[in-house]
């Protein structure tokens, strides 16, 4: 058996991505510990995850010029994010109050409903939920 076990989103600070996603996503904080660089740096290694999800997402806190430059930038201004929910109408009211910035009013297409959002670090998502009745 595979599966993808994580991704990474580089983030400018380690606190705001665990308050965003377990707050404003809903998502559960995996693992947040203590851990060094490849040059013996200190760093975090912090992990959250959809409940009941097998894929967590590493939040990396970017490591010099370059990552900093890449924050928010991860897919080019493209979607490269898609997270997939049972009840759209109510993920959407809860992250809107919960201060999520969407791209946009949703919308229906033939695989169902979708909205863009941004995170924290500025990367562009889709919130996905079944087409509605």
């Amino acid at each position: 058996m595979s599966f993808l076990h994580l991704t990474a989103i580089i983030v400018d600070d380690y606190d705001e991505a665990i308050e965003f996603f377990t707050r404003a996503l809903g998502f559960d904080l995996v693992e947040d510990s203590p851990s060094l660089t490849n040059d013996g740096r200190p760093k975090r290694w912090v992990v959250v995850r959809p409940p009941g999800g097998e894929t967590g997402i590493l939040l990396a806190r970017a490591d010099g010029e370059r990552q900093s430059r890449a924050v928010g930038e991860q897919h080019a201004g493209r979607v490269g994010f898609f997270l997939r929910v049972d009840d759209f109408d109510a993920s959407h009211r809860r992250m809107r109050a919960a201060g999520v910035k969407f791209l946009g009013e949703p919308r229906t297409e033939p695989y169902g409903q979708v909205v863009v959002f941004r995170d924290v670090a500025g990367n562009r998502w889709d919130l996905l939920g079944p087409a509605a009745s």
